[in-house]
This record gives structure tokens, C-alpha cells and sequence, in this order.
């Protein structure tokens, strides 16, 4: 059995923890710059995410450190990985960490995830840092 892969990927946003962490956790900003979905900073939670062709993806929180930490179950039943939010603030803005951990490279499917998201993400964070500006601030 290969040992599960993980994706690292990081991006600096010029914006307060408070404010990336909303558009982490309040559904209707999470949708502008990434999945529609109901996702809820509440250990428990259970959600889907709407990933266009590649379905509605099951998802439940696992664990929220409010403005620093939010992880959740990602894909349960197909790709059965997790996804973990990190936020660092630095200077007047903050570091977005992003770990997607436990694709099974003995997986057809995992293989493909591994190699898209790993294309993917850093794209997905420049993105966030791009409609950051047009969320109203709390």
C-alpha cells in the first residue's frame, strides 16, 4: 500500500484573519470564491460542497480554532480526504495555509485528484485574493 499523498499549497492575503476566516465559513462568500456549499465553523457539521463536474461533495467539520483553524472531512465515500484551513497573521494581512491530506495514490481516482488539485490549488487561492477586496468587511 502507497503511503496517502498530501498537497501544501500557501498564499498571502492582504486582509485581516477575521476577514479571510469569513470567507472560509459563511456560505455565501465561500461560493464566490471557490463551492457552493452550507459550510458552518461548528464541529459536527455535515455539508456538501458543489463541485461542479465532479458532483456534490460530502464533507463534516472536524475541527475549528475560530480565525486560525478550520478542518473538515472532504469527499467521504470517494476520495476520503481531509482538507485543513491554516491562518497565520502576517503584518497587517495574513497566510493562508491550505493541507488536502490522505489521497490514496493506489486510487485511480485519488491519482487524478492529486495531480488536478495539486494544478488547482494555488490557482483557487489567487482567486480568493482576488474577490477578498469585494467582500464588505464585519
Amino acid at each position: 500500500m502507497t503511503e496517502p499523498a498530501v498537497i501544501h499549497c500557501d498564499q498571502f492575503l492582504a486582509h485581516p484573519p477575521a476577514k479571510v476566516w469569513r470567507a472560509l465559513t459563511e456560505p455565501e462568500l465561500h461560493a464566490r470564491w471557490w463551492a457552493a456549499g452550507d459550510v458552518r465553523p461548528v464541529v459536527g457539521h455535515r455539508f456538501t460542497l458543489d463541485m461542479g463536474k465532479w458532483g456534490q461533495q460530502p464533507c463534516e467539520v472536524l475541527e475549528v480554532q475560530p480565525e486560525r483553524l478550520l478542518r473538515y472531512s472532504f469527499a467521504e465515500g470517494t476520495l476520503d480526504n481531509t482538507i485543513t484551513w491554516r491562518l497565520v497573521p502576517e503584518g497587517t494581512g495574513t497566510r493562508l495555509f491550505l493541507e488536502q491530506a490522505g489521497i490514496d495514490l493506489d486510487s485511480p481516482l485519488g491519482r487524478s485528484a492529486l495531480e488536478g488539485m495539486s494544478r488547482g490549488w494555488p490557482g483557487i487561492l489567487r482567486h480568493l485574493d482576488t474577490v477578498l477586496p469585494t467582500f464588505a468587511d464585519a
